[in-house]
């Protein structure tokens, strides 16, 4: 370096020379990123071709914009668009890590849920990642050394507008060879990583700008025509209840129990030949209670948050960010709402701020009459605490007064937050060896799970103590994935086989229980995900559905459609899955015969079709135009969460 930069006549004495240095450093680094960061699925060798193209395109664009400067303003404009543009590399690096996903737009205004993140993204921080800003450095050298000759002219409007012109080349020559390989990318864009594989991280990122400011201009637009369609749709594809368990738990409270990160496959999972869960186990073989098998998580980067949009409202997340936080002053027709007209006192019961996912304000959309969050609760013990809140003993101990005050019949939640990666657990609460990967989250995922399961029994036997056990419907569901994708060869030794992209969509299920008092109970096999849950609750208390718009079908009817869609327009079902736009018989786990594909592509329009349609309601705030007969509306401003404004009116 310092001999190149001591001849006078060097590349890096003029503007040119430093900027296309500044290229090829980019391009070589992001092309190294997304290889070796991410799991792309790249196969054959266009892919191949187009992923070492993608970012030849953005850089000479981005950084070509330093053109339009003049003076030593185009060195420092060139530093500044690197340096973001590096640090928006490093970011999704991380996210990737936990999230198996890109960051979008709306999950940048998430930043309420930031300061309760911190350790959990230590964690995800590695010491080689001081390589990933190596050139960074480089860059800040060339434009502050005093060796380096700085031109002071401005380098001329034609020549600027050539080069971004060449760039815009590269990029639509891109975009073309895109299209040859997968048709309709940017329509039918619900993968993400569809769009990085072809497209690359930054024209990935003005993509998710473009789409995210369109659907904030939906509901602008929308008006009482557009919700025709959906409620045709919806109520054509309305599964009326069965008989048998139609009003099974009428006139019963309601609990939730959240399980946090809580996979199915812990169900009956031996470690070193002992039950991980061993309540949980037990209750699956309760003469009254209806568990599960086959129910998958729906949520995309919402996660949580997401498990309860789609608990509550039967209507799937956003394809970008969370809508608590994006929407949480849209019209909804929530369960608690609904069950308002049946006389039903509603809670929320959380151990942490009542300010992370938005919860304060989407609550009183929902129209929950009360949310006990971390203010209600003593936190003072450091012992009693995990990351995100409250542990779930002590969670639950401390909730039996607040429940105990509400008037019956009531629907409650509870978020509980041991189970919540990064899995660390004080191991004088440990009552199970962690299990021997290698891999440290996968390891100490079991320990925080049986917490789970004791904590879980420990609430069993406290609404007994408090005589509700027998008048309560409780509801155990698994918000989504605790091991993601990036843990495959871990999870491979945990379940004994390759962790295939097939094996992958298997360990999407999740727990969901249901325990009612009198019900005829054993293991049910349905295909079925977290949008069916509402109408499957509101069946067995005697409320049909068929009048509401949601999108999921109750569980226990004859006609429930057992076609589940993921958040990216996958899906499985009892016959075929849809994974990275591969059909697999789901009976052999192999790619489907030609014969039956077109059969699994009219599944996957239907699941596009679906998908597009509660995004209208969601972005449109479409349920602003429809009210259910005998519904009543919810009128958010009578609801005050605040301790101390509730403590004033009681």
């Amino acid at each position: 370096m310092k001999n190149l930069i001591s001849k006078k006549d060097n590349l890096f004495n003029n503007f040119l020379g430093i900027y296309l240095f500044a290229v090829f450093m980019l391009w070589i680094k992001t092309y190294i990123t997304q290889t070796s960061q991410f799991e792309l699925g790249v196969e054959g060798p266009l892919q191949q071709f187009l992923l070492l193209l993608n970012p030849l395109g953005s850089a000479l664009l981005f950084l070509g914009l330093s053109f339009l400067f003049k003076g030593k303003k185009k060195y420092t404009s060139l530093v500044v668009v690197y340096t973001l543009i590096s640090i928006l590399l490093y970011a999704n690096v991380v996210y990737y890590r936990f999230f198996s996903d890109f960051i979008t737009l709306p999950t940048l205004f998430q930043t309420q849920n930031f300061g309760d993140l911190g350790g959990s993204i230590l964690t995800l921080i590695k010491p080689f990642d001081i390589l990933f800003f190596v050139d960074v450095f480089v860059m800040f050298y060339l434009r502050f050394s005093r060796k380096i000759q700085k031109e002071t002219n401005r380098f001329g409007y034609k020549k600027a507008i050539a080069i971004i012109a060449f760039a815009l080349v590269v990029s639509i020559i891109n975009l073309g060879l895109a299209e040859i390989s997968r048709p309709q990318l940017l329509t039918r864009g619900f993968d993400r990583n569809y769009i990085v594989k072809y497209l690359g991280m930054y024209n990935y990122s003005i993509y998710d700008s473009v789409e995210t400011m369109a659907a904030s201009s939906q509901r602008a637009l929308a008006d009482s025509s557009d919700i025709t369609e959906v409620i045709n749709y919806t109520q054509s594809n309305y599964a009326k209840p069965t008989a048998k368990y139609f009003g099974a738990a009428k006139g019963m409270n309601v609990i939730y129990l959240h399980l946090e990160s809580f996979q199915n496959f812990l169900i009956n999972y031996k470690l070193n030949g002992e039950e991980v869960t061993p309540f949980l186990n037990s209750l699956t073989k309760d003469e009254n209670t209806m568990y599960f098998d086959n129910f998958f998580h729906q949520t995309g980067q919402g996660k949580t948050s997401d498990a309860e949009f789609m608990l509550e409202n039967s209507i799937f997340g956003l394809p970008q960010g969370s809508a608590f936080i994006t929407k949480a002053q849209n019209t909804y027709q929530a369960a608690p709402s609904i069950l308002k007209d049946y006389g039903y006192t509603s809670a929320v019961f959380h151990g942490n701020n009542g300010s992370f996912w938005n919860r304060n304000v989407m609550y009183k959309s929902f129209g929950f009459d009360n949310f006990f969050d971390a203010s209600y609760y003593d936190t003072s013990s450091s012992n009693d605490m995990a990351e995100y809140g409250l542990l779930d003993k002590p969670f639950y101990e401390q909730s039996e007064s607040l429940l105990s005050s509400l008037p019956q019949p009531f629907y409650t939640k509870f978020i509980t937050v041991g189970n919540h990666f990064p899995y660390n657990l004080n191991q004088d609460l440990v009552t199970i060896d962690k299990a021997n990967t290698g891999d440290v989250s996968v390891d100490d995922y079991f320990q925080t799970a049986r917490y789970t399961d004791e904590a879980i029994k420990q609430v069993f036997n406290q609404l007994k103590e408090l005589g509700l056990y027998d008048n309560t419907m409780i509801v155990l569901y698994g918000d989504h994935y605790g091991i993601s994708d990036n843990h495959k060869r871990a999870m491979g030794q945990v379940v004994g086989k390759e962790i295939t992209p097939y094996e992958s969509a298997n360990l999407q299920r999740v727990p969901l229980i249901i325990h009612v008092p009198g019900m005829q109970g054993g293991t049910n096999h349905t295909y079925g995900g977290q949008t069916d849950l509402l109408p499957t609750l509101l069946h067995l208390l005697g409320i049909d559905t068929k009048n509401f718009i949601q999108f999921g079908s109750d569980l226990l009817s004859e006609e429930h459609n057992e076609i589940v869609p993921f958040r990216n327009g996958d899906f499985v079902s009892p016959t075929i899955n849809s994974i990275n736009e591969k059909f697999y018989d789901n009976k052999t786990g192999l790619p489907l015969d030609d014969s039956q594909l077109e059969f699994a592509n009219t599944i996957k329009k239907e699941v596009e079709y679906k998908l597009k349609l509660s995004d209208k309601v969601v972005s449109g705030d479409l349920l602003r135009f429809y009210t259910p007969t005998g519904y009543t509306p919810v009128d958010s401003s009578q609801f005050n969460y605040n301790k101390d404004a509730n403590v004033q009116s009681n």
